[in-house]
């Protein structure tokens, strides 16, 4: 089975490399798309010094849209997507390895990555709504629900979540070992980045409740 890593990425040119190297170095993944959502920085300059494919989006659309990008981008080149944020602190391959070998040895739809032992502000954050996670392995013909769905920004993960008790799916959640990721508010400071996540939360009640 073919399996592909799909990277969204927006100005993360100090950080795409922690994700893109253990990628690489796992010997399940074949192939690794890392999606630009615009970025105002040098994250396109980074990737393409990695053997890895690289889509641009010319404006910033959104995490949603960048997934929808890679999707589609690889839709006739593999079997499993395996969906990874581009902020990632701790990444391993034996992390990307536990992702995708449920569905190898179990027949499993889709995992779910939850974070432990990484930060507590993350490791809290994922107790509280696992299914909100990033961190996914999810076959192609069920990733690719997503690409015609009516999503926008982070309500991707809530769109999963619609696809799993609509299909009925075999989910099992991952335990990723000290994993973690960059913080909102330590990104774009504290008071744009409340606001940021605000409105991520707003995003995924509003389109949970449509």
């Amino acid at each position: 089975m073919r399996v592909t890593a799909i990277v969204p990425a927006y100005n993360e040119e100090s950080r795409i490399e922690k994700v893109i190297v253990p990628i690489l170095e796992t010997d399940m993944v074949s192939n690794i798309v890392v999606v630009d959502d615009g970025s105002q920085d040098s994250t396109s300059d980074i990737v393409s010094s990695y053997n890895v494919d690289l889509v641009k989006v010319s404006q910033n659309r959104g995490k949603a849209e960048a997934i929808k990008e890679g999707i589609k981008y690889c839709k006739d080149k593999s079997d499993i997507i395996i969906l990874l944020d581009a902020d990632l602190i701790g990444l391993t391959p034996n992390h990307i390895k536990a992702l995708v070998l449920p569905i190898f040895e179990r027949d499993v739809d889709m995992t779910i990555g939850v974070f432990k032992s990484g930060r507590y502000i993350t490791d809290l954050a994922q107790s509280i709504a696992p299914n909100l996670s990033g961190q996914r392995a999810i076959k192609l013909s069920v990733a690719h629900e997503i690409v015609d769905m009516d999503i926008k920004g982070y309500c991707v993960e809530a769109a999963f979540s619609q696809l799993i008790k609509k299909y009925n799916l075999n989910v099992e959640n991952v335990v990723l070992e000290n994993v973690t990721h960059v913080t909102k508010e330590e990104k774009v400071g504290f008071i744009k980045g409340i606001t940021w996540r605000f409105q991520m939360y707003k995003d995924i009640v509003k389109y949970l409740i449509h």
